[in-house]
Order: structure tokens, then sequence, then C-alpha cells
């Protein structure tokens, strides 16, 4: 009997799920749009079609053990609610996602902050593999992240550790952050904010603004060497007070390529102390799939390939 895990990755601009080997390998992964709008039970209901179509796709031999979720918002690992949620999310914060989900789907759901499963995916199988002291951030719709220290996923009292996108960003002060706070990194630096900063209204996909800037327009290269520049330049005083071996970058934002990772290291290097500023900048190795990975990692007990362990 093949045992599968199902890993699913809710953001605010879509849903992806797989299912997972305990050796990391994905098999079927599909993506749906989220019905961020719509409330908590559309949420709820898109996750559950998602789980159901992998689950149709089952050999006679398979069986799914459980379902992972990587979600945003501040999330209370331990009973799987929903602590607190930005605008992205509407209604999400309060919502018992593991328990509801659970019962609709029959299956053990365990749930976690999306930061916090795409380290889990790029510690285990991925770029953080080996390493102790890493920052791990994605940056996407919105900007979130995750600390291991000592080779253990940092769990904190208020289950906020790595919430990178709510740092303070001196060239965000005039815009507001999708937590309704000004100020904030996220704010200048995440995919809406450079489609934003780039002006044009009829632009709000960021692959536009991105292919403009590959065919040389100069506003559209301007966006995104700003939000990467922020980007790098609060990542350098992380580092600085962290001081871990690599900071590893992930989401759709972290893989524009060029036109954001040049302005991104030189404002890193720029900024950063001196014995930092050759510090490794790496990027995820598993690609759009590390969330879905590491989401399934979620369920205890963790695999036995790994020496990852929390503190809670």
């Amino acid at each position: 009997m093949t045992a599968w895990r199902i890993g699913v990755d809710v953001g605010g601009t879509k849903i992806a799920a797989g299912l997972v080997a305990p050796d990391g390998r994905i098999r079927g992964a599909l993506t749906v749009l989220t019905p961020a709008t719509q409330g908590p039970d559309a949420v709820l209901d898109a996750i559950g079609g998602c789980v159901r179509r992998l689950r149709e796709t089952l050999g006679r031999d398979e069986r799914v053990t459980g379902v992972g979720i990587g979600t945003g918002g501040v999330v209370d690992h331990a009973s799987g609610v929903i602590v607190s949620a930005t605008g992205l999310l509407r209604g999400w914060a309060g919502t018992p996602v593991a328990q509801r989900l659970s019962t609709r789907l029959g299956l053990p759901v365990a749930v976690d902050n999306d930061g916090n499963a795409f380290a889990l995916g790029e510690h285990l199988f991925g770029a953080g593999r080996g390493l102790s002291d890493v920052v791990y951030v994605v940056v996407g719709t919105g900007i979130g992240g995750a600390i291991v220290l000592g080779g253990r996923l940092r769990r904190s009292p208020h289950h906020t550790a790595g919430e990178l996108g709510h740092l303070s960003c001196d060239v965000a002060s005039t815009r507001p952050c999708s937590c309704g706070s000004p100020g904030h990194l996220e704010a200048v630096a995440s995919g809406p904010a450079i489609v934003a900063a780039y002006g044009d209204p009829d632009v709000t996909d960021l692959r536009v603004v991105t292919d403009r800037a590959a065919a040389v327009d100069s506003g559209a290269a301007a966006a995104i060497a700003r939000g990467a520049a922020a980007l790098g330049r609060a990542l350098a005083g992380l580092a600085g007070a962290i001081d871990p071996e690599a900071v590893v970058l992930g989401g759709g934002v972290a893989q524009l390529g060029e036109v954001l990772w040049t302005p991104l290291v030189a404002a890193f290097r720029g900024a950063a102390l001196p014995g930092l500023r050759d510090l490794p900048l790496l990027p995820a190795e598993l690609g759009p799939h590390s969330a879905i990975v590491g989401a399934a990692q979620v369920l205890p007990p963790l695999p036995t390939t790994s020496t990852l362990q929390e503190i809670r």
C-alpha cells in the first residue's frame, strides 16, 4: 500500500495542492483560484474540492493518510485555528480550519502558516538541506517567511515568527499594507505593490510589468527595482540580527529573474554588515511546489529523513 499526504498551499490569489510522498516527491499538482472575497466557507470548499480531485487519481493500492495546509495569516498550529489574517483572505480570522476540514474530508488535517510550510519544504528537500541557520522568505501576493535556528523551526508565543512582510520600511511610509497599517515592507515589495507602483491602471498582472521591463520599459524596471531594493535592505537588517548561513527566497515574485535579483542583491550587499555581505541569497529549489511539499510535512510525524525539530 502506497501512502501519500496531500499538501495544500492557500494564498490570496490561488490555492495549489498535490500528492506528496514521504521523500518529498510530488504528483498531480493542481491550482485553482482562491475565492478570497467570498468568505471562509468558500475557501474551505475550494480546498475540499482540490483534495477530492487528488484522491480520485489514486490507484487501488494507494491511500491518503492526511492533509497538511499552509495558509496566509497568523496560525495557531496546535489547534489549526486562524488567529488573525489580513484583508487578502476576507473573514479568515477565527476559522477553525483543521477541525472543519477534517470533518468534511474524514481525514486528519493539520494547518500552519504558509511561510512555515515553505520553510519546511525547502529545509527538508530543497535549498536549505544540510544547513542549520536559515531565513526563509516567500514573496508573492503578500510577503511571509520563517526562521530556522540550530536546525529548529522557530515557533513563537504569538505565532508570528517569520512575518517579514510587516517589517517597517521607510519607502512604504505612505502605502497601506494588506494588514491595514502603513509603512510595511509588503506595501512596496509584494506582487500587487509592484504592480501598483508601476502606475498603469490597465495593468493588474505582475507578469505584464515584468514583460515590459524586459522590453526596456524604464518605469516597469524601476517599479520592480524599488520593491527589490526595499526587500534587500530589510533582509540585510534581519541577517544582522540573526546571522544565518543563508537566506532562501521563493514565491512568484522571487521567480521574476535578474530584473528582481540584481537590485535585490545589490541592496542587500550595500546595507549588510561587513561580515554578511557575501551571505548566500539562494532561490528556492522546489519552485512553485515548495509550500505544497512543506505543507504535507505539517502533519506529524516529520519524515525520518529530517533532523529538523520544532520549538513550541
